[in-house]
């Protein structure tokens, strides 16, 4: 069965446990955790154990950073792949499946001034191929994968589309690494969603939804039947996380959201 998840950000409640009834109470399967920066995701490890134990579903986390594998910083760069690091080993010692990130995240687009990054493409290849094989052997170590996701043209310049997420990662050559399919960026740079999903269905690790306006599913026109027939097709068991802004207050809005979703997946 396919978990349907709600990023943890949306569910009022003092602690996870709490947020984990709520979300229950929604009909969601689980929680999608965020991770700051700084080691913030590691300081919260006693919390993390302390759910787990209580039987709260936590498979995955998604990175809520500052900068990422892909800066052009080397600093930055470095301290995005050791708190990436960090987060894994986090995801390992609570049970989970694994973490995810993208690339950058407004860093640069190619589509607003000045439009020619200060990095040719080679060097973005050359720096992506570096961290997610360093982080890619590291998930292999612990059990756990790390999941690159594919942003839209307007927020990042280097992994757009699924397939160039796969080119990656089959350059990587590690089964720990890969892809997030996010169904927002996906209806943005896919001339084909479903034809998409199905090229990349091989490296699809973990899918994230929401509409096409970037709110709750069910408030614009993403054609979930044809989603949820395309993962289907795929054999898709893994996760899929709700990951969106929303159109309303949060208790009349998500308990929604996994009734549609369960109609298709």
């Amino acid at each position: 069965m396919t978990l349907i998840t709600l990023q943890e950000q949306h569910i009022p409640g003092a602690t996870l446990e709490q947020k984990f009834e709520t979300a229950r109470a929604w009909g969601f399967d689980g929680i999608e955790l965020r991770a700051q920066g700084d080691l913030a995701f590691e300081a919260r490890l006693p919390e993390l154990k302390r759910a787990q134990r209580n039987g709260v579903i936590m498979p995955t986390v998604c990175v809520e950073m500052n900068h990422f594998i892909g800066a052009f910083d080397d600093d930055l760069r470095r301290d995005a792949i050791a708190q990436l690091r960090s987060q894994l080993t986090v995801m390992a010692e609570i049970g989970g499946l694994g973490a995810m990130t993208p690339a950058s995240y407004g860093m640069f687009s190619r589509r607003l001034p000045p439009f020619e990054p200060p990095r040719s493409p080679e060097g973005d290849r050359e720096v992506l191929l570096e961290a997610l094989t360093t982080l890619g052997v590291h998930a292999a170590s612990i059990g756990v994968e790390l999941y690159l996701e594919p942003l839209n043209r307007y927020e990042d310049h280097m992994v757009n589309r699924l397939r160039d997420a796969a080119s990656l990662i089959e350059e990587v050559g590690l089964d720990s690494v890969r892809i997030a399919a996010d169904t927002y960026h996906m209806n943005i740079e896919e001339a084909d969603p479903a034809a998409a999903l199905q090229d990349a269905a091989p490296y699809i690790g973990h899918v994230q939804a929401s509409d096409s306006n970037r709110l709750e599913p069910g408030a614009g026109h993403v054609d979930w039947a044809l989603f949820g027939a395309t993962l289907q097709s795929i054999g898709y068991r893994g996760t899929v996380a709700l990951e969106s802004r929303l159109s309303g207050d949060a208790a009349t809005v998500l308990p929604r959201v996994p009734a549609l979703l369960r109609r298709y997946l």
